[in-house]
């Protein structure tokens, strides 16, 4: 369709919209036509597979075929293929019932309502019932409250139901948080926003995407009131809005950002602006803020326009892209950010430049594209994180005790759930029932029922059958290839799909459990798409692919159209919905092609670590099964990529003998003109699991030959990084030797403050105060003061755990104290395997260790937890740490083989 046969159209639809003399959906005209033009649009790029029917639906209301075409209009691929139509107009329907409902619905301004209200979507969740699910259980909660109570009332009812647990980074559904009764921060906050749009609220997630002065990063909730946006913790409530444990280290931001559903004209800094989504920054909501500039220009000095703009976070010892721009027709890009340092890069046409920008200083970094692939060399930087500057809304005493008391009937209630969770005992009974007598596997199947938490029903189903069939020993075979979180919302038709429809070559090789029975390929939703594939698939053509699996290639390239632009959030589309609109991002065209070949028979999967996608096939000539590369725009398969080998050549020392991958290092491979990570498997590293040097650098590891960087840094106790990038190059068939060097502070341990090691706490189980000295005898100790349950001190705890080793070997006493007795009891060691023998359990009573430490240190907030300091018996401070520190552990063990 041509340019004046689409404006035509639009006017036309318009037209008819505004004749129907129903309310609108978009009353602002311009808007509208905007969005119909989008619609069009998104149309015209998907043309296969009927879907767009719902919008066509003569019994639609003018305002509900508006809020379709909006929808449609800016969805990504697979919320188009993947969900029907019938699916988007109950959540329309729902959406209008709770702002016809509720009493603030006619206080939401329709542009909020749009935008953070009607859409379904928060992050890369499956998307599900959750709207109608949770409106009936919060619409007569929240009935009688303001709009700001109601927000604080959701978080309760979000508490009741969910707590945090880490797990990786596929997103559950909100349904699917409920049912587990835990997930991360992100699956929290987009629960929570859920809830919040449920009834009516206008809601987003806020992410910040690295920290600055630690590593790891965040997602919380935004919810509007009255005018303005309110922060809050995600299942965290607490008494007032603008209050969360985060509240300090979010003063520390750079970036926080959040991506808003379609074209949006708020009042807020745009980030980016795709075909799916607007992002815009919001940092200024948490920290004081700087605006940096970049100037790019050639060799000549002549400004560069459309030069890619990577500005960068030390964050898992990796420069971590938190925003990109394009450079205008002056060789400028600018970004406000929190005041502190970035690594920025940037590239056009293969060349490349990178410094640092400090923000908060009027900074302007000039940047000259002079270098190329292939050059070698070493540079460092030291890069400053912003201060803290925290500022907390009052709480009164009441308030405190009240929001308290709610948290721990809520605690009862959410734990009442988790009780009807299958026990030990009742798998074991299941398994040893089941087995038959074989009993080869029984164990490691009870724990799959165990970790499977709400969803244990779905499992022993399956496992039932399959013993009735003879068939557990496959059965248990298909469980190993899922991650914990697959366990937890796995269905039922997905496993019985792949174990039914699994084309086995011989089923009980490592090959075909990993390469084709897994369901899983990537970080997709699993789905059910073997038996799908096999009626799609004719019998010749099956059998020309499992011969020559390259003219599956061929046929991938020719038949699936690359729009990586309809699909900006890379939320994988099913490999069936690929199939149904031929139209893909390449991510989701590998994923296609990866579960299409496995429906087959052919063993293929995607590199973890390169991203390679490649599949195994038995050579006609040498009669060897070889692994071969995947090259879809050349629309052919190769041998795999020439190699090389990588050594890096590293001096220990006592306070760090074997450096840690994503802790100390990274490696990045030149691809486009950027630098693309190495995704290495993070492990178990003290049961020999994850990458670190020893076992990966010390005596060589293969890499693709190519470009790459080698990134390590030393994460001081303030949160400053010493971070060093070096260039080199693998060439096919050789032996690359560097060096990994930790660049250490010139400056020794000092000491930093005072403590009284007189000072008294109530030990556990004790009647009687006794003091720190009396405890941990002369010399140094760690006293640390915890918060129970609160994602900052289970990060700590799981650190220490890790290093327990360490801890054990040093010998000194870890006295961790709570606030009160009641946050003792919500404690579980058995959460936190492995925590040294060396620790001393107490409560602080009074407080009193808590507020010395906050005004001997000068810490400017007595109330963040948890608080750690190594300090000795002659009252000496060396180290403090307050509130969310990532790698605590590793801070501590650093002074302490220090002193």
């Amino acid at each position: 369709m041509n340019k004046v046969t689409r404006i035509l159209l639009v006017s036309l639809l318009s037209t008819c919209l505004f004749s129907c003399g129903e309310s609108h959906f978009i009353t602002d005209k311009a808007y509208r036509n905007q969005v119909i033009t989008d619609f069009e649009t998104k149309k015209q790029q998907l043309p296969q597979g009927n879907l767009f029917a719902a919008c066509d639906d003569a019994a639609l209301s003018t305002s509900e075929r508006e809020a379709l075409m909006f929808l449609y209009a800016y969805m990504p691929i697979g919320d188009i293929t993947d969900y029907s139509g019938d699916y988007y107009l109950e959540n329309i329907r729902l959406s209008k019932k709770a702002r016809d409902e509720m009493p603030w619905g006619d206080s939401i301004p329709e542009e909020l309502y749009r935008h953070f209200v009607l859409p379904i979507r928060v992050n890369n969740e499956n998307l599900d019932d959750s709207r109608r699910v949770f409106y009936g259980e919060l619409k007569d909660r929240v009935k009688g409250l303001s709009l700001k109570e109601a927000i604080l009332e959701v978080n309760h009812w979000c508490h009741e139901k969910v707590v945090y647990t880490p797990s990786d980074s596929r997103t559950s559904s909100p349904l699917a948080s409920v049912k587990t009764a835990y997930g991360r921060c992100g699956e929290e906050s987009t629960f929570t926003v859920a809830a919040l749009r449920a009834v009516g609220i206008p809601a987003r997630q806020v992410y910040t995407p690295r920290w600055a002065h630690t590593d790891d990063n965040h997602a919380w909730v935004e919810a509007w009131a009255g005018g303005k946006w309110y922060f809050l913790g995600a299942c965290e409530p607490e008494p007032v809005l603008n209050l969360g444990w985060f509240n300090a280290p979010a003063s520390r931001g750079m970036l926080m950002h959040t991506k808003v559903f379609g074209r949006y004209t708020g009042a807020e800094e745009i980030m980016e602006e795709t075909p799916n989504y607007t992002e815009i920054n919001v940092i200024e909501n948490y920290a004081p803020t700087g605006k940096g500039v970049v100037k790019v220009t050639n060799a000549n000095g002549e400004p560069v326009a459309d030069a890619r703009i990577e500005f960068k976070v030390y964050n898992y010892a990796e420069f971590y892209t938190v925003a990109t721009k394009k450079t205008d027709a002056t060789g400028t890009a600018s970004l406000t950010a929190g005041k502190g340092d970035m690594v920025v890069w940037a590239s056009k046409d293969g060349q490349f430049g990178y410094g640092k920008l400090s923000f908060g200083s009027d900074n302007t970094l000039t940047l000259v594209l002079d270098k190329r692939e292939g050059e070698m060399g070493t540079v460092s930087f030291d890069l400053v994180p912003p201060i803290e500057n925290t500022h907390l809304p009052e709480v009164t005493p009441e308030q405190r005790a009240e929001n308290t008391l709610r948290m721990a009937q809520e605690d009862s209630i959410r734990n009442a759930y988790v009780s009807t969770f299958i026990t030990q005992a009742q798998a074991d009974e299941l398994m040893s029932c089941l087995a038959k007598g074989d009993t080869t596997h029984s164990a490691a199947t009870a724990r799959f029922l165990i970790a499977s938490r709400g969803n244990h029903q779905t499992l022993v189903d399956f496992l039932t059958k399959a013993s009735e069939a003879g068939r557990l020993a496959d059965a248990y075979d298909l469980l190993t290839t899922l991650s914990a979180k697959d366990l937890r919302d796995v269905s039922a038709e997905v496993l019985n799909d792949h174990f039914t429809h699994s084309q086995p070559t011989d089923h009980r090789s490592a090959t075909y459990i990993k390469s084709i029975l897994a369901p899983r390929v990537s970080n997709e939703m699993i789905t059910p798409y073997k038996s799908f594939f096999q009626s799609k698939i004719d019998q010749a053509d099956a059998e020309r692919f499992r011969n020559d699996p390259g003219q599956l290639v061929a046929w991938c390239s020719k038949e699936i159209i690359i729009a990586n632009e309809l699909n900006t959030q890379r939320i994988p589309i099913s490999p069936a919905g690929v199939w149904t609109a031929r139209v893909a991002d390449k991510h989701s065209r590998d994923i296609f092609f990866v579960s299409l070949a496995r429906s087959l028979g052919i063993p293929a999967w995607i590199d973890p670590v390169t991203g390679k996608v490649q599949y195994q096939h038995l050579n006609a000539d040498t009669k060897v099964e070889e692994t071969v590369d995947v090259d879809f725009e050349e629309s052919a398969a190769q041998a795999q990529a020439a190699t090389g080998k990588l050594i890096a050549a590293y001096q220990s020392t006592p306070a760090l003998k074997d450096p840690k991958y994503y802790a100390h290092f990274t490696l990045s491979k030149y691809t486009n003109g950027t630098f693309k990570l190495l995704n290495y498997d993070e492990g178990d590293v003290d049961m020999g699991g994850g990458a670190t040097w020893s076992n990966l650098l010390k005596n060589g590891t293969t890499l693709d030959a190519g470009y790459y960087m080698l990134v390590t840094g030393t994460r001081l106790a303030t949160g400053e990084v010493l971070a060093t990038a070096s260039f080199f190059t693998i060439e096919p068939g050789k032996t690359t030797t560097i060096d990994l060097s930790m660049r250490e502070s010139k400056d020794k341990v000092q000491v930093i403050g005072s403590f009284n090691s007189e000072s008294t706490y109530l030990p556990i189980g004790g009647t009687e105060p006794t003091t720190l000295l009396k405890t941990c005898g002369r010399g140094y100790y760690v006293v640390a003061v915890l918060g129970a349950g609160q994602e900052p001190t289970n990060h700590a705890l799981r650190d220490i755990a890790a290093l327990s080793g360490e801890f054990e070997k040093w010998g000194r006493k870890l006295v961790l104290l709570f606030p009160d007795e009641a946050q003792y009891k919500k404690f579980r060691p058995t959460d936190f395997p492995g925590l040294p023998s060396t620790i001393v359990y107490g409560i602080d009573k009074d407080g009193a260790i808590q507020q010395q430490i906050a005004q001997s240190m000068k810490l400017t907030n007595a109330t963040i937890l948890p608080m750690f300091i190594i300090a000795d018996t002659f009252n000496r401070v060396v180290f403090v740490s307050q509130g969310y520190t990532i790698g605590l552990g590793e801070q501590l063990m650093k002074v302490i083989h220090g002193l």
